[in-house]
């Protein structure tokens, strides 16, 4: 169940209200009575993460490998000046 909280209430007590959030409850302000905002905790979506991290190797693997040398950091600046 959401706790409600007046706007001025929010305002006065944000730290309080972003603990209460921290928990995983959300909070409904509210003004004059009527709500007019939620505050809810963000949920990681750990398969989007995960989905991401698989396409971005999928991809790094088809890539082909480029022998470039090596090189010192002031010769990748070379060009700037």
């Amino acid at each position: 169940m959401d706790k409600a909280v007046s706007a001025a209430d929010a305002n006065r007590r944000f730290s309080e209200v972003l603990r209460t959030v921290k928990t995983g409850r959300s909070v409904v302000v509210t003004s004059h009575g009527k709500p007019v905002a939620r505050i809810t905790p963000v949920v990681e979506d750990d398969r989007a993460v995960a989905a991401a991290r698989s396409a971005l190797f999928a991809r790094l693997r088809k890539e082909r490998v480029v022998k470039a040398g090596r090189w010192k950091r002031d010769e990748l600046y070379d060009d700037a000046l």
